[in-house]
């Protein structure tokens, strides 16, 4: 049962990916009304919004666009930073988002950074201790305990960031649409392509919480016998 929850996740997780880069590569093709470049829509969306202290910044990589809260960047990759598609402007946007929940102090990204040092740290030692704990959970049970800890942090986590995710791109839409970024003909293609990045986050959450359930059950299996 559990194989086929997770070969079903997988092959979902590669449909909601494909479409995206399927989407994002069709809707760069779409350039924005006015010829604005990503990294013109970011700033002038910044600005709009009252924050002066973020930095525009291009970094390598594709679809690596991010939000950095501890230095107050908004990390462009080459392709969404150069292009003035209607693609590169919702991606902008949406970082531009979370600068925005940032600015605002906004709830559940708040949290969201403050997981951030004790997810980081659980990251870096979840795998090695459940498979500590597999291979000794007759012996010591406990160990595979700590690791069913330390991963459902991971899980919170994963679904901490959906809320996160969602509410960028809704700023974004919205003030792409107000700011005259995209009109009635390309605001469609603005929302779907970030409608399919936050599927993404979705399949993560899905599929963290799948691997969860597992652990439990190889825990409390071990404890039944």
């Amino acid at each position: 049962m559990y194989l086929v929850l997770f070969i079903g996740i997988a092959l979902i997780s590669w449909i909601v990916q494909s479409n995206l880069q399927s989407k994002f590569k069709k809707f760069s093709r779409i350039p924005t009304a006015n010829g604005m470049t990503g990294r013109e829509v970011a700033e002038k969306m910044l600005r709009e919004n009252g924050i002066y202290d973020v930095t525009v910044t291009s970094t390598r990589g594709h679809l690596t666009d991010h939000y950095d809260p501890t230095k107050k960047t908004v990390n462009l990759s080459e392709s969404v930073y150069h292009s003035n598609s209607i693609a590169a402007a919702a991606v902008a946007a949406h970082e531009c988002g979370h600068a925005v929940q940032h600015a605002t102090a906004y709830g559940p990204l708040t949290l969201r950074s403050a997981l951030v040092p004790a997810v980081s740290f659980a990251s870096n030692w979840v795998q090695w201790i459940l498979l500590a704990g597999i291979l000794m959970v007759e012996s010591f049970p406990s160990i595979l305990l700590v690791g069913i800890g330390l991963f459902a942090l991971t899980t919170l986590f994963s679904f901490v960031t959906l809320p996160v995710e969602v509410d960028a791109s809704r700023r974004a839409t919205t003030w792409l649409s107000g700011a005259g970024i995209t009109n009635y003909q390309t605001h469609p293609a603005a929302v779907s392509a970030l409608r399919s990045a936050a599927y993404t986050y979705v399949v993560a959450a899905l599929s963290s919480l799948a691997t969860l359930v597992y652990y439990i059950m190889i825990f409390m299996g071990s404890n039944r016998d």
